[in-house]
């Protein structure tokens, strides 16, 4: 689960990339003390080291994206030779699963003995 400390030094951050400022751990230890949040000593440095020479505004707007345009261009051919691959690995998965299901049995207790 996230702290209040690691939500505080992102927004920070990301006040600081919106506004076209470099991420450092002083600024974003100003931006928390003019909101009033107080946070551990290495919290604002860990994030900046972290954000160091990363586009954040492109991360953000390609957050949904998943994979970039030369990739998914060459899918459908991808996806064609690949279909019968996954229908054999499924039909395999499904065999494994079957075998599986006594395993509990075999042991002398289930799940919910």
């Amino acid at each position: 689960m996230t702290s209040t400390a690691e939500l505080a030094c992102v927004y920070s951050a990301l006040i600081l990339v919106d506004d076209d400022i470099t991420v450092t751990g002083e600024k974003i230890q100003t931006v928390l003390k003019a909101a009033g949040v107080e946070v551990e000593p290495y919290w604002p440095g860990l994030f900046a080291k972290a954000l160091e020479g990363v586009n954040v505004k492109e991360l953000i707007s390609n957050v949904g994206s998943g994979a970039g345009a030369g990739p998914a261009a060459a899918a459908p051919a991808a996806a064609q030779a690949a279909a019968p691959a996954a229908a054999e690995a499924k039909e395999d998965k499904k065999k494994k699963e079957e075998s599986d299901e006594g395993s509990d049995d075999d042991m002398g207790f289930g799940l919910f003995d």
